[in-house]
């Protein structure tokens, strides 16, 4: 199971688990209870290891899709539907996550229901950040979103490792295709 992390912020990097979701056939990188507890295990800012039982699993999958259509929202200036947002901030309202800091470093520790606390108060901050430049991939069939942090909000593409090279790939061939000069062929003599 392969998990982007490209989107800036947690929560849209949950949102960003279901890939090529206007296509007919979109594909859940959540399909499992397992495979959320992978995704949370390789988040930066969460929990090393977390237990997902099967109703919390419908949670999760609730506020990811609350969370996309908040973010959706945002980007196309339209206002919040009222169904995602008691989502988002019912969850929110949940005990976060615990961190301590020491010689090692920070430690991230909690349940599930912390886990999506914390990312449900994520997507808050960013959503509410009037200064948070919030974009939509300019690939031609990703659908996820991101945060825009490069210098004259010049950024396309919610990666470049995916999506950036196989759009300039694409460009690059397409010019090459288009610029060869088309050999005459000598004419026959019969």
């Amino acid at each position: 199971m392969k998990f982007a992390y490209v989107s800036g912020n947690p929560a849209l990097d949950l949102a960003g688990t279901v890939e090529f979701r206007r296509s007919g056939d979109p594909v859940d990188v959540l399909a499992t209870p397992e495979d959320l507890e992978r995704w949370v295990t390789r988040c930066d800012e969460l929990p090393d290891r977390v237990t997902v039982e099967p109703t919390a699993f419908d949670s999760a999958l609730a506020l990811r899709e609350a969370l996309y259509g908040l973010a959706l929202a945002r980007v196309h200036a339209r206002p919040f539907a009222p169904r995602d947002l008691k989502t988002v901030n019912t969850t929110a309202a949940h005990p976060t996550l615990t961190v301590t800091l020491s010689d090692a470093g920070v430690r991230t520790s909690g349940d599930l229901p912390a886990v999506l606390s914390h990312l449900a108060r994520s997507g808050i901050a960013l959503l509410a950040d009037p200064h948070a430049r919030l974009k939509e991939c300019g690939g031609a069939t990703c659908t996820r979103l991101y945060l825009d942090r490069s210098r004259g909000a010049r950024r396309t593409w919610c990666g470049m490792e995916e999506c950036g090279n196989r759009v300039k790939s694409a460009t690059y061939r397409e010019r090459r295709r288009t610029s060869r000069p088309t050999r005459e062929r000598p004419a026959h003599r019969g």
